[in-house]
């Protein structure tokens, strides 16, 4: 019964988790707040269009690296500590970052930022479950997803409306205030772990073999657009050093008495399956929300502000479609809610994948809603069967391993539907232009209409009959760019199609052997 005295109770149990939820909460708003703002701060410290993207890509490395030590981390220093300097160092990187002056001082910061924010997201999560005992974990698992649903959702909206009312920098200061007081609460309600035991030695080769395979493939995900990807040397360089770098780490990592990351815990078959699943959520649920608001803005000509207030009401709806699956599938198998969920996510994309350039919100009011009610029943239920069964260090652990998981999922989706999307477009256009030719009476009806049209409003002939071959181009590349994002909605639903099998895989436990937090 001594365990039991080990969770929170009353007031002290609450702080601790919205102190530990607000910290994840921030950390997650800032992957995503300075996406909006990368134009300004490219004025104002001079940097070029393809240098300012490392202000992401180096957060993104930094995030990564750090996330699966995590649970090393919290063990060698104490949780408390751990997480305390984590909210701090992440409070104070933020200000350096909006008193930054120049590009690198700024991708420098970042990254130090990435590190903090990492450690502070998955030790959070752990916090968090580890707070509530067994009868009470789903509502640990609701609590905490409904931090990773609504933070990346917010933070553009956020970083477009400080950015335009105040400045750049004030993207970062908001962080200051926030993470002082986050850090004082962190310091007086979290404890560190009864069971917890610090490593007798630090396996430096794995920190270094997973900080370059995970440093490597970010650096691949992120920036391998923007440098057609592996027809670059630099992309299949660093794609090589990520994979060697991932074995070198396995074999390190199970072959030492003291591991870095606690790869054994994959025994754990639903450990597996929660992170496969996990894996396949990023890459879909961030690969179908990257390429919505360019739906919106690129073929439908809708407004940051509209598409920023539509991700928000999306946002809402998921929140509130937690709250109603944990209501409704209390009494069921795990696996009732997430078919549900990934049902309802498909039904939701396929009318997305027969859009028309005269679609209008209220074409996407509805898709929008059900994907999101879809994804808040799959989000806290994948949670649950990844860490569900596990509690002190080996859940600290299993946090980590999660959390990274999910974390690449999400780039690993936006890097290909970028990729699906831009080659879908030429292939769409190459049918697109097939039909457009000087035998066709449709084509030349068209072009006269326009140059006559223009001539009427003063071109000279040649003018008007470029800009009538202008507005045709404009009209067929507006039309590839729309059936290619439909295309991306279509595959999206099928992949989600194939993940139903995955969870019929998921092991739940007997009537008589079920876990408390099952049966109650």
């Amino acid at each position: 019964m001594a365990t039991e005295q080990q969770y929170p109770t009353g007031a002290a149990k609450w702080i601790l988790v919205l102190t530990c939820v607000t910290c994840a909460v921030m950390e997650l708003i800032d992957s995503t707040i300075v996406n909006v703002s990368l134009r300004e701060i490219s004025g104002n410290i001079g940097a070029t269009v393809t240098e300012i993207g490392w202000v992401s890509t180096a957060y993104g490395i930094g995030n990564v690296i750090i996330i699966p030590l995590s649970g090393m981390l919290a063990s060698l220093f104490g949780r408390r500590s751990y997480f305390t300097a984590s909210v701090l160092i992440f409070t104070v990187t933020s200000l350096l970052c909006g008193l930054s002056g120049s590009l690198w001082m700024l991708v420098g910061w970042r990254f130090i930022q990435g590190m903090a924010g990492g450690g502070l997201l998955a030790t959070a999560m752990s916090i968090v479950l580890g707070a509530f005992p067994p009868e009470q974990a789903k509502t640990g698992f609701l609590i905490f997803a409904l931090g990773v649903l609504l933070g990346p959702v917010f933070g553009p909206v956020l970083g477009g409306v400080i950015t335009d009312s105040l400045s750049w920098h004030w993207i970062f200061f908001v962080n200051v205030p926030i993470g002082i007081i986050g850090g004082m609460l962190s310091w007086q309600y979290i404890t560190d772990l009864k069971d917890a035991v610090k490593p007798k030695k630090i396996d430096w080769a794995g920190i270094v073999f997973i900080a370059m395979a995970l440093g490597s493939l970010q650096y691949v995900l992120e920036e391998g657009s923007i440098h057609d990807w592996f027809d670059s040397t630099e992309i299949r360089t660093f794609f090589t050093i990520s994979i060697v770098s991932f074995i070198a780490f396995i074999w390190r990592e199970l072959s030492t008495d003291h591991p870095a990351v606690n790869l054994r815990l994959y025994t754990n078959f639903n450990l597996i399956m929660g992170n496969v699943i996990g894996l396949a959520y990023g890459i879909m649920a961030n690969g179908t929300l990257f390429i919505f608001p360019l739906l919106a803005q690129i073929s439908l000509g809708w407004t940051a502000t509209k598409t920023g207030a539509f991700l928000i009401s999306g946002g809402l709806t998921g929140a509130a479609g937690m709250i109603l699956g944990k209501k409704l599938f209390e009494k069921t198998s795990v696996k009732v809610p997430m078919i549900t969920g990934l049902v309802l996510v498909i039904v939701s994309l396929l009318p997305l994948g027969f859009l028309s350039p005269d679609a209008s919100g209220d074409d996407l009011f509805w898709p929008f809603i059900i994907r999101n009610i879809g994804v808040a029943f799959i989000a806290p239920n994948m949670i649950g069967i990844a860490v569900g069964t596990l509690r002190g260090e080996e859940l600290a652990q299993a946090s980590g391993l999660s959390t990274m998981t999910r974390q690449l999922g999400g780039a690993i989706g936006v890097a290909l539907i970028s990729i699906y999307t831009t080659r879908n477009a030429a292939l769409v256009r190459g049918n697109l232009v097939g039909h457009i030719s000087a035998y066709s009476d449709a084509t030349e009806e068209r072009l006269g209409q326009l140059t006559q049209s223009f001539s009427a409003s003063g071109y000279a002939t040649d003018d008007a009959e470029r800009a009538a071959h202008q507005i045709i181009d404009a009209g067929i590349t507006g039309q590839q760019t729309l059936l290619a994002y439909n295309h991306g909605f279509i595959t999206f639903a099928i992949l989600f199609a194939i993940c139903i099998p995955l969870i019929l895989m998921i092991r739940t436990p007997k009537k008589s052997e079920q876990d408390p937090a099952d049966a109650h």
